[in-house]
């Protein structure tokens, strides 16, 4: 009897905190996140102060290599997989690894080294983020030819995961803007990754999560630019109306040279979209200037949505504003966690502790709360053909009812077979007289219809079928998110055979987890789907 009263207890108290979710946001998890993101600064400025230098770095990655050679020396029946020591909750992954099983390698590596303007690059440590690689370029006039609106990203996570941004029909997904890796193999040797050596593993390396060594040095592409973006807001009505707006906006129909510099489109409804151009621009005293990042403004895609009932319109972004336009509301994650978070009176107060920091929320994290936001929530970005982007929507309605949805067009290229995890585009979807094929990420983030509305949802069975459409027209998951697919299915959608050669030939099988083992969920996907079934 006491037993079943504590149960209860328990889940009344659960039932009460998830119908308040917004007020113990507020009142516990945003000031709990600003200091935690306070002193993680702290500390980060601290070890730079005292033991980080560009002029150091050969030192540091010496340590790395000594670490290895060390771990090499263990007998084979007593070594554990390595993986870097940086905890789970600092990683962006919705997933957590379980680093406990695996010898951990210190990787501090946070220094940005070298930026050549004569070739439009600039070398990087790993762990150098987006917010600071922005703050570091745009006074100098230049920002990364791929630039991802999530200002806690690190630019080596994003080069061994994947990365997409607005600009992405121009350039590519961000491996693209890769000129080189440096890294630490499983043998304790250093190699340069680059189209002019180590080849096949510099193919393999994007989408490879850690798993064929120890990334400790980048150099990326940068472009020169103007201060401003000309941002043109065109509300459109009809789904296929949109859908063709944006493939035109992209370069699908091969006039690459029209195109305008940045692309993307938020859904809002299956008929109603708002497409997004921009153009680097001078200052232009006929603009509203939108500082869009300050704390009182409206969340982006709010502020973009007023466009469908007033119309078209145009205004100036300050360059660095545009890049991390989303950063305050993680795209629209925020309003599932305050829904009030975009009225004017919260802003005005309590908008300078926005966003809540992903690391705080990771470290937060219970066993509960991960399957709440597993079962309740979806989290995606899938990268698939734009020619098929109206049947994306359909499903993705269809399976998850959530809305808005993010389109961001990019090119895919065709490397040949087996030239890494990503299998070449289609024939029917390349773009004539071209190399390569226009896609578009698509975005679904938040809570489904049928969970706000408290229907019947299995969330396996819907990313499974979500994974199975990708998978049959040719596309691919972005793994830093929950997967549902088992390793036969991850090898179906990515093309593992190059990958699995370089693990061997380049000393990460034995040393590495492989792939597979480094994206799946913690999480028995498919026990909670069974489990879902019985329900």
């Amino acid at each position: 009897m006491l037993l079943e009263t504590m149960v209860s207890f328990k889940d009344k108290c659960i039932e009460i905190l998830e119908e308040n979710r917004g007020l113990v946001i507020l009142l516990f998890c945003l000031p709990a996140s600003f200091f935690f993101n306070l002193f993680l600064q702290i500390r980060r400025s601290v070890y730079r102060y005292l033991f980080s230098s560009p002029e150091n770095h050969n030192e540091r990655v010496q340590t790395i290599q000594l670490a290895v050679e060390q771990w090499n020396k263990t007998p084979k029946m007593k070594r554990k997989l390595l993986c870097t020591s940086r905890p789970n909750w600092l990683s962006l992954s919705t997933c957590f690894f379980q680093k406990d099983k695996c010898h951990q390698v210190s990787v501090d590596l946070y220094d940005i080294l070298e930026m050549n303007e004569k070739n439009l690059t600039i070398r990087v440590e790993p762990m150098v983020t987006v917010g600071e690689i922005t703050k570091y370029l745009i006074p100098k006039g230049y920002t990364l030819a791929v630039t991802l609106e999530v200002a806690d990203a690190t630019l080596g996570g994003l080069s061994l995961a994947a990365g997409m941004t607005t600009h992405s029909h121009k350039v590519g997904l961000y491996h693209e803007s890769v000129v080189s890796y440096e890294l630490v193999l499983g043998n304790g040797s250093f190699v340069i990754a680059s189209a002019e050596e180590n080849l096949e593993l510099y193919r393999c390396l994007p989408w490879s999560h850690g798993s064929l060594g120890f990334l400790v040095a980048l150099t990326l592409k940068i472009v020169k630019v103007k201060p401003y973006i000309q941002m043109d807001y065109i509300p459109v009505n009809g789904m296929k109306d949109y859908c063709d707006m944006i493939r035109m906006a992209s370069g699908d129909l091969g006039e690459e040279n029209a195109c305008p510099d940045y692309v993307e489109a938020t859904i809002y409804t299956k008929n109603k979209a708002v497409v997004m151009t921009g153009n680097y621009s001078d200052y232009n005293p006929n603009l509203y200037i939108n500082h869009c990042t300050k704390w009182y403004k409206p969340w982006f895609y709010k502020y973009t949505e007023k466009f469908l009932k007033k119309g078209k319109h145009s205004e100036l972004i300050p360059l660095k504003d545009y890049l991390l336009r989303h950063d305050r509301s993680i795209f629209w994650v925020v309003e599932s966690m305050l829904p009030y978070g975009n009225n004017f009176l919260f802003r005005l107060l309590f908008g300078w502790l926005l966003p809540p920091k992903p690391a705080f929320l990771k470290f937060t994290t219970t066993p509960g709360v991960r399957a709440y936001t597993f079962t309740k929530q979806v989290f995606q970005d899938i990268v698939l053909p734009i020619r098929k982007l109206e049947e994306q929507i359909i499903i993705s309605e269809e399976l998850f009812d959530a809305y808005p949805l993010l389109v961001y067009p990019c090119k895919v290229f065709n490397r040949g077979p087996h030239s890494g995890q990503i299998k070449p585009p289609k024939k029917e979807y390349m773009v004539e007289g071209t190399n390569y094929a226009i896609y578009n990420d698509l975005g679904i983030y938040g809570v489904p219809g049928f969970v706000k509305r408290k229907e019947k949802y299995n969330p396996v069975e819907a990313m499974r079928k979500m994974e199975k459409f990708t998978t049959e027209i040719g596309g691919f998951s972005f793994l830093y998110a929950d997967i549902f697919m088992t390793k036969e299915e991850l090898e179906e959608m990515f093309d593992l055979k190059l990958y699995d050669e370089v693990r061997r030939k380049y000393d990460a099988e034995g040393a590495f987890p492989h792939l597979y083992d480094k994206v799946k969920p913690e999480i028995d996907v498919f026990e909670v789907g069974r489990q879902f079934k019985i329900d």
